[in-house]
């Protein structure tokens, strides 16, 4: 796959995208395409997109990744109760709650503030890195002609509190559980081999999603792009290149 005809835009064609449907009553799939092909059954050598992505006999190599927002301040409030638990147990001890302090539990404030509520030096309380980063990167395999946009970050919540003294030391510390998130985008060139994407919700219940040969990114329905990220989460400890893509990055 040449990487100068990978496209940098989304395709704009939303009329191709059809929720999956499942016929309940029959107890069987009914398939649902991604592009303009025409639906059909499973072909036996048909690729599945998340076992793919997880196979480690591919080829896979990561192209174009980059981070699209970043954080990393010790000047974020917290709540007044994320100060106190982070002090040594002898200082509780000389300090220990009182009602009014218990009424500022919830309270967002700095460590230099709860210092000053507590009545302590600045010094005792250890201020945390609020670290959130979030990036993007492509894989892609020249013999299946085909690429995945996936997105990735160190947290789901707004920040992630690291409690180290360099700023370094955090941003490594804040990747060490990093996780993918979000859309994925789909491009493939392979008009030879059928592509699909597999979402198990429950039993007896199975949707089919063939994703037909195209020039532009296509991004996969909410429900298959869960799938396919909970099995790249599941497998990830066996997928290096993503993590060190990741740091390299970050470095």
């Amino acid at each position: 796959m040449d990487l100068t005809a990978l496209p940098t835009q989304l395709s704009n064609n939303t009329e191709a995208h059809r929720e999956p449907t499942y016929d309940a009553m029959n107890n069987t799939v009914v398939n649902e395409t991604l592009g303009d092909s025409v639906p059909s059954p499973i072909e036996p050598n048909a690729i599945i997109l998340a076992e793919a992505l997880t196979d480690k006999a591919i080829s896979w190599r990561i192209h174009n990744c980059k981070i699209s927002k970043k954080t990393i301040t010790q000047d974020m409030p917290l709540p007044f109760l994320y100060h106190y638990d982070s002090l040594d147990d002898s200082i509780k001890e000389t300090y220990p709650l009182t009602p009014a302090l218990l009424a500022q539990f919830n309270t967002p404030m700095t460590a230099d503030e709860a210092a000053k509520l507590i009545g302590i030096d600045k010094a005792l309380i250890t201020n945390p890195w609020h670290v959130k980063v979030i990036g993007s990167l492509v894989v892609f395999s020249e013999a299946l002609q085909l690429a995945v946009r996936l997105h990735w970050t160190n947290t789901g919540k707004d920040t992630q509190q690291i409690y180290t003294k360099d700023e370094a030391d955090a941003l490594i510390a804040a990747f060490k559980d990093w996780q993918f998130f979000g859309r994925i985008d789909v491009l493939y060139k392979n008009t030879k081999q059928t592509l699909i994407s597999i979402d198990e919700q429950a039993e007896n219940e199975k949707q089919i999603l063939t994703i037909a040969a195209s020039a532009d990114y296509q991004c996969l329905p909410a429900a298959h792009a869960l799938a396919v990220i909970a099995k790249l989460e599941a497998d990830k400890s066996e997928l290096p290149w993503f993590e060190s893509a990741i740091l390299e990055r970050l470095a």
